[in-house]
């Protein structure tokens, strides 16, 4: 099985992307430190379309210039990607992670390109030019975040050898070429040259509904794979065409430290793999490219994806009564911090994991448990 959106496999993570474009990069900022550098007074920039008119998406992709929006800006510290390039991986649909933080990053600056799992690329193209992901594509400034191309991507193989022959003749990979890995990271490289950041947005659990004691061998391999080394692959494959001083970042969840009964298939096992990966990834891509690498641990995310799990709004609900800050936890929060740990105001941060859950993470008892009222 492929890797799908981490909107889908990420299986655990905040509210539904809320799109309207008043509370993209607004104050309710997840990183309160940097509110107001995160605020869309401070300097935000974002993608604005020099091309002529025409679809999002065409065979020959238009480039897009940024402009900055910080004309008349309040005095603060501006989140500022113009000239970045972002290559996300992991982006099916408008209402997970992955595309909150392709629209934090586009509205700071950024140029977006995505890659999405082969199976959903002709769904989400379509969608695009049809206009039904417009309103969620607006930015701050009211404009629509703007992406540059969309690679055909399924990180679960490396190169071409490694996939099996009942993939390559599936119908729903039919038209589609040069989607493993290696030949995206080839396809950026010959179409832009390089590019600044790079995000791991996706996972997949074939078996997550499975307690780990019932997990087969081959679900539990298939959901690190899927899951955690499909980040070592794509940072193996893109750091060479990654300028000095960029920024990667994953996605993972407190499962992989804490217990969550139900969150099973190995994908417990996948995020734990995935954070210790993001320190030892933080050194060796710290000293052969000088890329930092961080990854967010993010609180349960109501997607279409994640309803796999089958009792995710129940973990959202257990999060809004049992965090410190009893709140809705948005998607677009999750982007505001993934915006300023690939910016230069985080060049000091490396090998981290940023837990953005209105403090879930640091709970140790649950303050509506029934023992407590008795």
């Amino acid at each position: 099985m492929g890797a799908s959106a981490a909107t889908g496999i990420q299986l655990v993570a905040a509210r539904p992307c809320v799109p309207a474009c008043q509370r993209m990069l607004g104050s309710r900022s997840v990183v309160s430190a940097f509110g107001r550098a995160l605020s869309t007074r401070t300097g935000f920039a974002s993608c604005v379309q020099t091309a002529s008119a025409g679809p999002l998406v065409a065979a020959k992709y238009k480039r897009f210039a940024v402009r900055a929006m910080s004309q008349g800006a309040a005095p603060g510290l501006p989140i500022d990607l113009r000239g970045k390039r972002a290559f996300i991986a992991g982006v099916a649909d408008d209402n997970g992670y992955g595309w909150a933080i392709a629209k934090a990053l586009a509205a700071a600056g950024a140029e977006i390109l995505v890659g999405t799992w082969v199976p959903a690329l002709n769904i989400f193209e379509t969608s695009l030019r049809r206009g039904k992901f417009d309103e969620s594509r607006k930015l701050p400034d009211g404009s629509l975040m703007e992406i540059t191309k969309v690679y055909p991507l399924d990180a679960v193989y490396d190169t071409l050898e490694d996939v099996p022959e009942h993939v390559k003749t599936n119908k729903r990979y039919a038209g589609s070429s040069k989607w493993t890995v290696k030949e995206v990271a080839e396809t950026v490289k010959d179409d832009f040259g390089s590019i600044d950041i790079l995000v791991h947005s996706l996972a997949n659990g074939p078996e997550v509904t499975k307690p780990l004691l019932e997990t087969s061998r081959s679900g539990y391999l298939a959901a690190v794979s899927a899951s955690s080394y499909s980040y070592i692959s794509l940072l193996q494959h893109f750091l060479p065409i990654m300028n000095p001083g960029g920024a990667s970042i994953s996605l993972t969840y407190i499962a992989s430290e804490r217990t969550i009964p139900g969150y099973g298939g190995g994908m417990s096992s996948a995020k734990a793999a995935l954070e210790s990966d993001t320190r030892v990834l933080a050194y060796e891509a710290g000293r052969k490219g000088k890329i930092r690498v961080n990854t967010i641990s993010a609180g349960p995310l109501g997607s279409r994806a994640a309803k796999a799990i089958g009792f995710i709004e129940k973990m959202i609900e257990y999060s809004y009564v049992n965090a410190p800050l009893q709140k809705e936890l948005l998607a677009d929060e999750v982007g505001n911090a993934a915006a300023f740990l690939v910016s230069p105001l985080a060049s000091a941060i490396t090998g981290s994991t940023v837990y953005v859950d209105n403090g879930l993470n640091t709970m140790a008892l649950a303050v509506d448990s029934p023992t407590l009222s008795t």
